[in-house]
């Protein structure tokens, strides 16, 4: 085995452990119950996106465009990661509980 084929790895490796992430992301989204948990697998999901889009940007020959994205998604979930845990904090200060149940009795 080639040691720059191990390092590297190949363009269809990259995307199935991509497509491995978003589906575990997406599958703890819909199966648990805890906000905090859910926001988990929103952040693995857009983790699974980055690492798409700097697999193809790396496939095209080192593309800034794909860089440019991946930052911009970076610099999204920063701030997806700071609202979304203000509001998860407020809701336990609120309710005493991270269940989805107790998000929906908010409308009052």
């Amino acid at each position: 085995m080639n040691i720059g084929t191990f390092m590297y790895g190949s363009l269809q490796a990259y995307l199935m452990v991509s497509l491995l992430l978003f589906v575990i992301g997406l599958s703890i989204v819909l199966l648990r119950r805890s906000l905090l948990i859910q926001f988990m697998g929103i952040e693995l999901m857009l983790n699974a996106a980055n690492l798409a889009l700097v697999t193809f940007a790396r496939w095209r020959g080192g593309d800034a465009s794909g860089t440019v994205f991946y930052l911009f998604i970076i610099a999204v979930a920063a701030c997806e990661a700071a609202v979304g845990l203000a509001l998860i904090i407020g809701l336990f200060r609120h309710r005493a509980s991270t269940d989805t149940d107790g998000a929906n009795s908010l409308r009052q």
